[in-house]
């Protein structure tokens, strides 16, 4: 049969505990050839309820026979626990202990569970309507008082002489849920450790004189510390003493370079370029990322005008990680078209695509940048960038930009040049891993997948457009 029961606090939150059920000895069931012992614990869960599964007290075929359960309650918070007998009918499959159990822990008592009831009689009369019948007159009280009559005499002292003082208490039934004629309880019944565990391995350290553990109980491996760095005493450390540059040495001479947002080291903590040169041009400082060449040493007698779908190749060399997310080509002049016609993009030197225009895009009109000399402004010469989708890192390499003229007429667009026309142009001047710096393709609708400078389609006879790399 099933035992439930359920255990809150006064405020309604669930306590915590056990509730045991221990029978009087082991319980033999020799038609099942089966013996049971031992107590049953019921751990409390997190609602505080227990559901125990239990033999009946009257199970039949059991012996012996004729007993009960002895029931302890352990409850957290609860000092004095409950202990009382409990019988369990096999009647019942199912019963709660707040159906049966006693509310007056002091005094156990066996707790039989009711057996099936018989049909109820008709009220009677009570002895006031008795009375009445029999002719009584007045209120329940009036009757009530008549009962008591007038207090008589004492009698006599009888032969026993007068009262004794009181005895000494009955016997106890049980303790801490045990049952026997000699009870002797040890540590653990109590939920105590033994006296002789203080001191002993696997058992309670203990405290010496001055309050604390004595040193024969700590860890060989532990203990105070004795020194720090070799040092004793009242020990101060700084960053010499652990091998390490104070903060002051951050950006500071003879000490370490920091890293700007970007993660490099500023410009500022560089050294001069190779062989001592300083204070010359780079395309930073004209507020390009990256430039084919430098404009200011080209010659360019005449103008040269984009060949439709000609893709023009330029070489470009990154020394350090850079970011960009602009092709930009050198216009001699160009007034602007509104048709989306111009493609660009970066390649790797192994030929892979980095980045490139999703779709061909419209240009502005060049030269028109504010405070730029006016010729530049009225003949429309300058810098014409393409945007990328993104913004890309290039790492430390070789690699081509392009500019293709998708569709238009042979002369829409005027450029800056180097000029060339020779099968074999200066730029590509190079030993060892063939790296070619200016070169093109012919029938190129957009941006190709990959580039190879090998290919058979590739020329070199033409005025090579200057170009660069920026960042919006």
């Amino acid at each position: 049969m099933t035992v439930t029961g359920r255990f809150l606090s006064p405020d309604g939150k669930p306590l915590s505990g056990n509730v045991t059920f221990r029978a009087p000895a082991q319980l033999t069931f020799p038609a099942s050839d089966v013996i049971l012992g031992g107590p049953v614990v019921a751990q409390l869960d997190a609602q505080g309820q227990i559901a125990a599964t239990l033999p009946a007290t009257d199970a039949p075929g059991m012996d012996p026979s004729a007993w009960s359960y002895t029931v302890t309650e352990a409850l957290a918070g609860i000092p004095a626990g409950r202990t009382y007998q409990l019988l369990l009918s096999a009647k019942h499959p199912r019963v709660d202990l707040a159906d049966i159990a006693p509310t007056d822990p002091t005094k156990p008592q066996y707790i039989p569970v009711e057996g099936p009831r018989g049909e109820r009689g008709d009220r009677g009369q009570s002895a006031y309507e008795v009375a009445v019948a029999e002719g009584f007159t007045g209120t329940p009280a009036d009757w009530l008082a008549s009962l008591v009559g007038p207090r008589g005499t004492a009698g006599p002292q009888g032969d026993h002489g007068p009262t004794g003082p009181q005895g000494p208490p009955g016997v106890i039934q049980s303790v801490n849920g045990i049952s026997a004629t000699a009870i002797k309880l040890t540590a653990s019944d109590v939920g105590a450790l033994a006296a002789t565990a203080a001191g002993a391995a696997g058992g309670l350290a203990t405290l010496g004189p001055d309050g604390k553990v004595p040193s024969a109980q700590l860890p060989t491996a532990g203990g105070a510390v004795e020194s720090v760095n070799d040092r004793t005493g009242r020990v101060q450390l700084d960053a010499a003493s652990v091998g390490a540059l104070p903060t002051t040495a951050a950006g500071a001479p003879r000490g370490v370079a920091t890293l700007d947002a970007d993660g490099h080291v500023p410009a500022t903590q560089l050294p001069p370029p190779t062989g001592g040169v300083r204070n010359t041009w780079t395309p930073q400082a004209l507020g390009f990322q990256a430039w084919t060449c430098d404009p200011y040493v080209i010659a360019n007698p005449v103008a040269k005008y984009l060949t439709p779908q000609r893709l023009y190749v330029c070489g470009i060399n990154i020394t350090e990680p850079t970011k960009t997310n602009q092709v930009i080509m050198f216009t001699r002049g160009y007034g602007g078209v509104p048709a989306s016609r111009y493609a660009a993009g970066i390649y790797r030197e192994d030929g892979t695509k980095v980045t490139s225009t999703a779709a061909p895009v419209s240009l502005g009109m060049a030269g028109q940048t504010a405070g730029s000399p006016p010729q530049m402004i009225n003949n429309h010469i300058g810098a014409t960038p393409v945007a990328m989708p993104s913004t890309v890192t290039l790492p430390p390499g070789r690699y081509w930009i392009t500019w293709v003229l998708t569709t238009g007429g042979t002369a829409d667009y005027a450029y800056y040049h180097v000029q060339n026309e020779a099968p074999v142009a200066g730029a590509n001047f190079f030993f060892g891993t063939p790296f070619a710096r200016a070169w093109y393709l012919n029938s190129q609708p957009d941006t190709p997948a990959r580039l190879n400078q090998g290919d058979a389609g590739v020329f070199t006879d033409h005025d090579i457009p200057i170009m660069a790399l920026a960042l919006a």
